[in-house]
């Protein structure tokens, strides 16, 4: 779900969306993924992130990317840009390709992690 301090930090703009998870009345429900947008549209986002998947016949893990489709809220359109590593969440299906929200930014891909940019 939404944390207080995304709460907090949205609450004051002005939103008109219906589908935004603080402003309008959707709900979450289901999976949660925290990726890196790779894609950015004036409604929606497109995020990738890696997983591991085991490979039987070589009895080892094999990494593979995914790419998902999420509806960006108005009030966080001027937050959120690309390279960001966001956090979605699983919604009703909004159309043929979304089913996820954006719920936070985590990180902005500027901020540096470890000394390291990220």
């Amino acid at each position: 779900m939404i944390d207080k301090e995304t709460k907090e930090k949205y609450a004051k703009e002005k939103c008109t969306d219906k589908i935004c998870p603080i402003h309008g009345s959707i709900s979450l429900r289901g999976r949660s993924f925290k990726g890196t947008i790779i894609k950015k549209f004036p409604k929606r986002v497109v995020i990738s992130f890696d997983r591991t998947l085991f490979v039987e016949k070589y009895e080892r893990y094999a990494k593979r990317k995914t790419k998902l489709h999420a509806r960006l809220p108005e009030c966080m359109f001027k937050d959120v840009h690309v390279g960001d590593y966001i956090e979605i969440m699983e919604t009703r299906p909004i159309s043929k390709i979304i089913n996820f929200v954006v719920t936070k930014k985590i990180q902005s891909k500027d901020e540096k992690v470890g000394g390291k940019k990220k």
